[in-house]
């Protein structure tokens, strides 16, 4: 979103809760790609890694609160479609943690990514908070202590509650 008044326009949505969720895609297509022209080049772009990091920083500049980020990507993705035992740290629920440390700034380097794709827009870009490990399921699955790799085989398929009427 390139316009300034296109951004600002969806903070004052998110601010009056004309937005439920705040997410994004995932699009890691590879830079040799994102080259072709643009009617060739493919959409979207590799963000995922640092959605969580982008919405930190929102905090740190006070656009946004921590709890109303936490419900807006978290409680509000499992309400809106119904997935039993995500996004609350409840008991029985599965779970699916981030931990951060707040105080501790970093910049994006092509070191520190973990997309397969190899790049990012956000390359030299400056966080004030720094993800520090996601578990999944109860088990730990990337440690910035350990590796940039996120360990596989540890998610589990998604269930909905459905209404059956």
């Amino acid at each position: 979103i390139k316009a300034p008044r296109h951004r600002e326009a969806l903070w004052a949505g998110l601010s009056d809760d004309l937005l439920d969720i705040i997410a994004t895609d995932h699009a890691p297509h590879t830079w040799a790609e994102k080259q072709n022209p643009y009617t060739q080049a493919p959409s979207g772009l590799p963000l995922v890694q640092h959605a969580l990091d982008l919405m930190l920083d929102a905090h740190h500049k006070g656009q946004i609160s921590l709890e109303r980020m936490v419900h807006k990507m978290c409680h509000a993705p499992a309400i809106c479609f119904n997935i039993k035992g995500r996004g609350y740290i409840r008991e029985g629920y599965f779970a699916d943690l981030v931990v951060v440390d707040p105080k501790n700034p970093w910049r994006v380097e092509r070191s520190n990514l973990a997309y397969k794709c190899g790049w990012s827009p956000l390359e030299g870009m400056q966080f004030a908070s720094k993800v520090v490990a996601t578990i999944v399921n109860g088990k730990i699955v990337y440690s910035s202590e350990s590796s940039k790799e996120i360990l596989p085989g540890n998610g589990a398929r998604l269930l909905f509650e459905r209404d059956s009427g």
